[in-house]
C-alpha cells in the first residue's frame, strides 16, 4: 500500500472536502496520488476510465480534475488535442519545503 503524505490527510482533505466542497477532487487526488505510486510513472486515464475507478460519474471526474489543476495540485500534459491525458500528482507543500531547504 502507498504511503500517503499526512498533509494530505491532515490539511488537504479538509481544505478540499470542507473549504471547497468539493469532495470528488479529494477522492481524484488521493486515487491520482496511490495509482501514481503504484505504477512509479504518471497516470494515463481517461476521465471514464477515472470515474469508474473511483465510483463517480465522468462529469464529477472532469470537475474534480478541473479544479486540481486550477489549484496546481495535479499536472496534465498530452501527445495531441485529443490524446488521453497524462496526470502528474503535484505536491505543493512538499516542493515548498525542498526550494527552502527542508525547513517549512
Amino acid at each position: 500500500m502507498p504511503s500517503i503524505d499526512d498533509y494530505v490527510i491532515d490539511t488537504l482533505m479538509r481544505d478540499l472536502v470542507g473549504h471547497d466542497r468539493r469532495p470528488a477532487s479529494f477522492l481524484v487526488y488521493l486515487w491520482l496520488n496511490a495509482e501514481q505510486a503504484r505504477r512509479k510513472a504518471d497516470v494515463e486515464i481517461s476521465y471514464q476510465e477515472l470515474a469508474e475507478s473511483i465510483g463517480i460519474s465522468k462529469s464529477s471526474a472532469q470537475s474534480a480534475v478541473s479544479w486540481l489543476l486550477r489549484r496546481r495540485l495535479l499536472g496534465v500534459s498530452r501527445q495531441s488535442a485529443t490524446a488521453t491525458p497524462r496526470y502528474t500528482v503535484r505536491a505543493p507543500w512538499r516542493e515548498t519545503s525542498q526550494r527552502l531547504g527542508g525547513r517549512r
